[in-house]
């Protein structure tokens, strides 16, 4: 079959259906079946193009129901024997399945003129749909809908059964306009319900208006941005702060966007925007309040624990949750946990409601303040050692010195384990360093030695190696052998957050060893993920 472009018609009783669509064809054999005059009804979809054949084809002057001719068409090819069906609802195997949302696209989308706007204006939202209803006595509604899930409009916000204008001991059933067009729409066991409950099966047409109220925040923002341009819909949700990452082409839309964020999600009364990256000493950003109030005092629940803290001053990222769950869960009752970067306490908290021994470390002032008052919160203040120092201070001060009894003559009398947990992605791996020569005397059992849980980024092809080679560098060692790498998230393209978890060995954390075979005795750490998971 030749490909072509332009308009197809398709012979329907007196007039043409035309639909203006870019055409082509594909088929198996490359030839219909001699003697067969069938009209060719081409649609393209995803990177291929198909054919349907159509032996016959009538519409019935009730297709005006809906704007939506297209559907209607479909309608009626259903029933058509040179079609084939994929199940009870009558989809095409040549077409794909058409979601839900995209369907939507077409009739629950806003009005076209508010395309380029800067400054809300929810007025300008109005739009006014027609929607096929079905006519019933109030009493049985109830009764009826459980029958009708299929049939029965599915849009969020609006009302499936209205009062009847014309008529107060009935109600309007919204249908689908996708699926309901005629009374022959409705399938046999629906059929069989209305006769039951003896409801006339006649579909009628109703004018709904749209407001602003009815559309979703992505439908808001993709009729407003320019056409074609990424639409921000999600964000980091920190209290009742919605946390946005603008693109600059969305920038000109910034107090629009942050309008809807808050209107359209209950509870957030904020929107900001962070307006540089996190690369000064203490963690936390700039950051521009796009629409609500300015208060960043907040309020948040994560893994079942409270935090407060002023969203502004310090560091807070609800995309970690999994990953302290994950730590977490990692320790035992009565192990030690050293966090070197704690921030406001995520990890420390919920350690220290294990009953482990907690020591919690973060240089920033504002966080180390609310680390305490959320110690005080949660209850564990008194299994906490709250510090406000430098990392590698942290390493060689605190730490080295209950390492020092940790690691002790009476070292292999305890049970419990030793983890050290470094949250700085940007430079943890660079505080590596101070583990060198950090402890003096004779090593003790390599069981008993620290497990090291330093995170990082990458945006090399192959992270996970990455990851470890750089961590290898900075301690001296290879670490390829004797360590697991964790993904935890992808920021960005290309650009991953990972977790490399190892056992130090002694020739790195304990004076005058040296790196050989006798000394370098460390079992490998149970790998997690390897580099080929990346």
């Amino acid at each position: 079959f030749e490909e072509a472009e332009g308009p197809v018609a398709i012979p329907v009783r007196s007039g043409l259906l035309s639909a203006s669509r870019s055409l082509g064809a594909e088929t198996s054999r490359g030839h219909p079946p001699s003697g067969a005059d069938p009209r060719i009804l081409w649609r393209p979809f995803g990177f291929s193009r198909r054919l349907l054949k159509v032996e016959s084809c009538r519409i019935t002057e009730s297709e005006s129901l809906i704007p939506l001719a297209w559907a209607s068409l479909i309608q009626k090819l259903s029933r058509t024997p040179g079609i084939f069906l994929l199940d009870q609802r009558k989809r095409f195997s040549t077409m794909p399945e058409i979601e839900t949302n995209q369907r939507d696209s077409e009739l629950f989308s806003p009005p076209s003129d508010v395309r380029g706007m800067t400054e809300l204006d929810r007025t300008a939202f109005k739009k006014t749909i027609t929607i096929p209803v079905l006519k019933v006595r109030k009493e049985i509604v109830n009764k009826l809908m459980r029958s009708l899930k299929r049939a029965a409009l599915q849009r969020p916000g609006i009302k499936r059964v209205i009062e009847d204008p014309e008529d107060e001991e009935s109600r309007l059933i919204m249908l689908d306009p996708y699926k309901m067009f005629t009374d022959d729409s409705f399938e046999k066991g629906e059929l069989s319900i209305l006769k039951q409950l003896n409801v006339n099966p006649q579909i009628t047409k109703y004018n709904l208006e749209l407001t602003y109220e009815n559309f979703k925040s992505e439908e808001i923002l993709k009729a407003v941005l320019p056409e074609g341009q990424d639409v921000t819909s999600g964000f980091s949700r920190v209290g009742h702060i919605a946390h946005l990452n603008l693109r600059d082409h969305q920038l000109p839309y910034k107090h629009l966007i942050g309008q809807v964020m808050i209107d359209k999600n209950p509870g957030i009364t904020s929107a900001v925007n962070k307006i540089n990256n996190i690369d000064n000493t203490y963690r936390n950003f700039q950051m521009e309040v796009l629409s609500g109030e300015e208060n960043m005092m907040t309020k948040v629940r994560e893994n079942n624990y409270t935090y407060e803290f002023d969203f502004s001053k310090v560091y807070w990222n609800p995309r970690l949750s999994t990953e302290h769950s994950r730590i977490t869960e990692l320790l035992k009752p009565g192990d030690v946990l050293f966090d070197v970067f704690a921030g406001v306490g995520p990890f420390a908290i919920p350690v220290a409601k294990k009953n482990c021994t907690v020591f919690a470390n973060d240089l920033n002032p504002e966080s180390h303040k609310w680390l305490l008052h959320n110690c005080k919160l949660n209850k564990v203040d008194q299994k906490v050692k709250v510090f406000n120092l430098d990392g590698k201070d942290f390493l060689q001060g605190p730490v080295r010195e209950e390492l020092m009894q940790q690691l002790g003559p009476l070292s292999r009398e305890r049970k419990h384990s030793v983890h050290i947990v470094m949250n700085l992605p940007a430079k943890a791996i660079e505080f590596l360093s101070a583990f060198k020569s950090l402890l003096d005397g004779q090593p003790c059992g390599s069981e008993l030695f620290p497990i090291v849980h330093c995170y990082s980024f990458s945006k090399d092809a192959n992270p996970a190696k990455d990851v470890q080679q750089r961590a290898g560098t900075v301690l001296g060692i290879s670490l390829e052998a004797c360590s697991s790498v964790h993904l935890v998230r992808n920021v960005a393209p290309n650009k991953e957050m990972l977790c490399i978890t190892f056992r130090i060995p002694a020739a790195i954390l304990y004076k005058n060893q040296t790196l050989n075979g006798d000394n370098h005795e460390d079992p490998p750490i149970k790998r997690q993920r390897t580099d080929k998971d990346f």
